[in-house]
């Protein structure tokens, strides 16, 4: 399933050209809107190969594994997301203890990524400067990471979209996120799925830029 690059990172293989041939087609069909139908396209294929979990105690190690390889990726790109001492394995534990904790699972059963879905009142959105959508009870995305030393393209989009159909099933129909003004991958997703920018929410100070998307 996987083969070692060059650079000693996981690869997985490629699926079955099959997979490529519709994916042509899918496209050809969908000339209006065809992002739109890449998501289906993503999300119906992920869906043989990930799978979305609440993390345990015994997922500590990788999950902190996973953080530092993102929190060592955003310092080569330059950015200042995550170099305070934040997020930090004090953190996750506190997330496990109260079952924030997500983690998503590769068919080999091997953990790729994280994030804490968190079903109360962020302190700092009552604080936002500017306007959110709706004051509905809302689900709050933090602490999104992709391992770096698996190579999946989409996984990303994909979690997004999985953390949509958990606030559904807590009878939840907002989601709130915040993110650094040059995370331009996690803007990027945010834009691609439909949520709005509602402006401005700050954490000892640093701004980050804050979203909600209605479900």
């Amino acid at each position: 399933r996987y083969y070692v690059t060059p650079n000693k990172r996981l690869q997985r293989i490629a699926r079955p050209s099959v997979g490529n041939f519709y994916y042509l087609i899918i496209i050809l069909l969908a000339r209006e809107r065809p992002e739109n139908i890449i998501f289906e396209y993503i999300n119906y294929f992920m869906k043989g190969i990930l799978s979305f979990r609440k993390a345990v105690n015994v997922d500590l190690d990788r999950i902190w594994e996973i953080l530092q390889q993102a929190i060592h990726k955003r310092k080569e790109e330059g950015s200042e997301q995550w170099q305070n001492g934040y997020p930090n394995k004090e953190v996750i534990k506190d997330d496990l203890i109260n079952g924030y904790g997500y983690v998503i699972v590769d068919e080999l059963h091997l953990i790729i990524g994280y994030l804490a879905l968190i079903d109360r009142e962020e302190p700092a959105y009552n604080n936002l400067v500017g306007s959110w959508l709706s004051d509905k009870p809302y689900l709050v995305i933090h602490r999104l990471a992709i391992a770096q030393d698996v190579s999946i393209k989409g996984i990303g989009t994909w979690t997004m979209k999985e953390v949509e159909h958990i606030a559904l099933l807590k009878g939840i129909h907002s989601i709130k996120v915040d993110t650094n003004f040059d995370n331009l991958s996690m803007l990027r997703i945010l834009e691609k799925l439909g949520y709005k920018y509602c402006g401005e929410v700050h954490y000892d100070g640093d701004p980050r830029k804050a979203y909600e998307k209605l479900l």
